[in-house]
């Protein structure tokens, strides 16, 4: 069925992301927005989280037999429609595969605001993404 080290390792590396990135959301927005080094931070742990919620979604899909997806996007759709991830939360999150590709393809647009606007408004996604595989799992 599942890989238990890959689903341990994936989640550890989200939580590990999001546990640096709320610190990082605690800086005050001007700070920041001004801080080269706390945006390469956060575009790093941002990027990896989502990388590794991306990967653990195809590993989860893949090895339960739900199907192989073939885009980010799908991961999410995929996962909801075997019952892995409420609908609602599904819905809720499928931008972040958008926002993946962001960061990836667009990195030069990627502004300063927009990921202090994620950190304050998002990273519940990604811990709640853990909570869900991880009850799964269990």
């Amino acid at each position: 069925m599942y890989s238990l080290a890959l689903v341990t390792e994936r989640v550890n590396i989200i939580r590990r992301s999001v546990k640096r990135l709320k610190l990082l959301a605690e800086m005050p927005k001007d700070e920041f927005c001004n801080s080269e080094d706390a945006i390469d931070i956060a575009e790093n742990r941002l990027r990896r989280a989502l990388e590794a919620l991306f990967d653990l979604g195809r590993h989860m899909l893949v090895k339960s037999g739900a199907g192989i997806p073939s885009d980010y996007r799908s991961v999410i759709r995929i996962l909801q429609e075997s019952s892995l991830l409420p609908e609602d939360y599904a819905n809720k999150i499928t931008g972040l595969a958008g926002y993946r590709n962001r960061l990836i393809h667009d990195y030069n647009k990627v502004t300063p605001e927009e990921l202090y606007h994620i950190l304050q408004t998002r990273l519940v996604d990604l811990e709640l993404f853990c909570q869900y595989v991880v009850e799964h799992v269990q």
